[in-house]
């Protein structure tokens, strides 16, 4: 009864995968699966399923195999040869509600399904991801326009710097200071002449009470004592 049943399930999947399914066997086929994913660019990924009978199906589980096609280019979002084993162990419960039936179409179906969901799932991932990077580079370049928030940590360490600074400043102006006052050495008083006390009101004509330079001996004792 077994192979009845798999010979007219065979028949019905023709009719329904008539360009899809190749015969390898007369209890084994492949199915071409192509996955339709919404604003995909490029070709749609494509899965290969080998179905083989075992005698007792479908009271028995058909054994199944899933394959990229031969020099196929793995898609952005799936790889057959990664994501076939997660792909096949997720039928597992389908195959278990229909033991019994013929199942092939119903498990061609929900591998697709799952196979483009986790399409759909891996692309919304990564735009969350690339929207996410593009967040985080905002909050970075905001950062340049706003100060960083006071606490007592950053109070504390602003404090410390600004008197670390404070005190370097003074440090530099008493060593500037310093050297000022070691360039501007005070000159020793200079004898002025008779001509120079003259010009400067401090002689009077002739020698008068004075010395022999005509400067009188009472100015010139003023000019000693005022310049001491």
């Amino acid at each position: 009864m077994g192979r009845e049943e798999q010979i007219e399930e065979r028949e019905v999947l023709n009719s329904i995968f008539p360009d899809e399914i190749t015969d390898i066997s007369e209890t084994e086929y492949r199915i071409t699966i192509k996955l339709d994913i919404p604003d995909d660019e490029g070709d749609p990924p494509v899965m290969l399923l080998t179905v083989r009978y075992p005698e007792e199906y479908p009271d028995k589980a058909p054994l199944l195999e899933l394959a990229a096609p031969q020099n196929s280019t793995p898609h952005q979002y799936l790889n057959i040869a990664e994501d076939k084993d997660q792909l096949l162990s997720g039928l597992e419960a389908t195959i278990e509600e229909n033991l019994g039936m013929a199942m092939v179409f119903t498990l061609v179906s929900a591998v697709k399904e799952a196979a483009e969901k986790l399409v759909e799932d891996r692309k919304q991932a990564a735009a969350k991801a690339h929207e996410e990077a593009i967040l985080a580079a905002e909050r970075e370049e905001n950062k340049k326009f706003h100060g960083t928030p006071v606490n007592r940590e950053t109070f504390l360490k602003w404090r410390e710097q600004f008197l670390k600074e404070m005190e370097e400043a003074r440090l530099r102006e008493e060593e500037e200071r310093a050297a000022e006052m070691k360039k501007a050495k005070i000159k020793e008083p200079v004898k002025l002449t008779g001509k120079q006390l003259w010009e400067r009101g401090l002689a009077t004509a002739g020698q008068e009470d004075g010395d022999e330079d005509g400067v009188p001996t009472e100015d010139v004792q003023k000019l000693k004592v005022g310049g001491s």
